[in-house]
């Protein structure tokens, strides 16, 4: 692994965002997620923590959601804490918060204060279930909005409960991805304009907007609305998992006529001998020959079996192991630094490359340092009961 992907030839240039400044209010998940993001591609983040813990009580150190930041400390509950915030936003282009709706407004760092303040920004917020709604003011969590919005009962198959993607599928794909794209989109009208506005990002808005492709399917006929009966979520005998004979997992994604013709031959079987793939009456059959012919070698022999070919097969890898790919070693998808493994910056920009400037922010790290940078000496001292 290297610390940038070898394939960038302006190493050191400050990424595609340099010079944007970017405000993160501390919170947990998607929101500092989508900051980290901004601060791979290459703003100065400055993420306001609060004193006292972490909200998880996990070591600043191993958080990598925080890298590519700075931190100061500032107690919002205190007299001065609403208007260092108001400060920095008055410097800033983009402010992200992930509170409940109302909670920023009661601190005095709402909307309606810091565009007082600067008329361009752009006030990026992060919910679960956005800023109204009946579900708007109540707590909840990655799987909750991913259940609400119909996400959660297409994974899994289709004799049992819904599996749960980790927080990938909510807080991420349909969180924080679409909060990026919502202030940038909001960037560009801002910088045209000179008027910011408000981005109200809710992970029940972004991940039903990932399913859009299955609405269009589910409308024409062609996807059920249950689990694992359909092409992509399992229910195809050639695009699901398999397991072999050591306990490992094959993926298997042969959908084309050509590949599937590949994956079928080097799995060791006839394809004249094989009932029509398309009709789905044949799956349970198909399923069972390819499940038959998995068990009789291990995960590494198999992959050693459909690696360099077009069958679209590939062994499931931990996380562990997927950094340690060759494919993903050459291309630098994975890194080191200062002793953690974690995914290098993406996407690749061919001039403005994103790289890791920052470990992970210890909480007031920077204060001083930011209190210099962005003009506001004094209004960012350390509060006193700070370490």
């Amino acid at each position: 692994m290297s610390h940038d992907p070898p394939d960038h030839p302006c190493r050191g240039s400050g990424g595609p965002l340099d010079g944007v400044r970017v405000v993160e209010l501390a919170g947990i998940g998607p929101g500092p997620f989508a900051a980290m993001l901004l601060g791979d591609l290459g703003a100065d983040v400055v993420r306001v923590d609060r004193p006292g813990p972490a909200p998880l009580g996990a070591a600043p150190a191993y958080d990598v959601t925080n890298r590519n930041k700075r931190s100061v400390l500032v107690d919002l509950k205190s007299p001065e804490g609403p208007e260092a915030v108001r400060a920095l936003a008055a410097r800033a282009e983009i402010l992200v918060e992930g509170y409940r709706p109302g909670v920023a407004e009661r601190l005095g760092v709402g909307p309606e204060e810091c565009m007082a303040a600067n008329p361009a920004l752009v006030y990026g917020r992060m919910t679960g279930w956005g800023q109204r709604g009946p579900l708007a003011p109540l707590a909840g969590h990655d799987i909750g909005y991913i259940a609400t919005a119909g996400a959660l009962s297409m994974v899994g198959a289709a004799e049992g409960p819904p599996a749960v993607p980790a927080n990938l599928l909510g807080d991420y794909a349909g969180g924080s991805l679409y909060l990026t794209t919502g202030v940038l989109a909001a960037l560009l009208t801002a910088r045209a304009t000179g008027r910011g506005q408000v981005v109200d990002a809710a992970i029940v808005d972004g991940t039903a907007h990932l399913t859009s492709l299955f609405w269009g399917m589910l409308a024409e006929g062609a996807w059920q609305d249950v689990r694992g009966r359909n092409l992509l979520d399992g229910g195809c005998p050639y695009y699901g998992v398999y397991e072999t004979g050591d306990g490992g997992w094959m993926a298997v994604g042969a959908l084309e006529p050509r590949f599937y013709a590949t994956f079928v031959a080097l799995l060791g079987l006839d394809g004249d001998d094989l009932p029509e793939r398309t009709d789905p009456r044949n799956w349970p059959e198909l399923r069972a020959r390819f499940t038959a012919r998995f068990k009789i070698a291990s995960r590494d022999a198999w992959t050693a079996v459909f690696e360099g070919t077009d069958a679209c097969v590939a062994p499931v890898l931990s996380l562990r192991e997927a950094a340690g790919h060759p494919h993903l070693t050459e291309r630098g998808t994975y890194t080191e630094r200062d002793g953690v493994t974690q995914p290098a910056p993406a996407p690749r920009f061919s001039a403005t490359p994103a790289t890791l400037r920052l470990p992970p922010a210890a909480p007031g790290a920077h204060t001083a340092d930011v209190a210099r940078d962005w003009g506001l000496p004094g209004l960012l001292d350390l509060p006193k009961d700070s370490p």
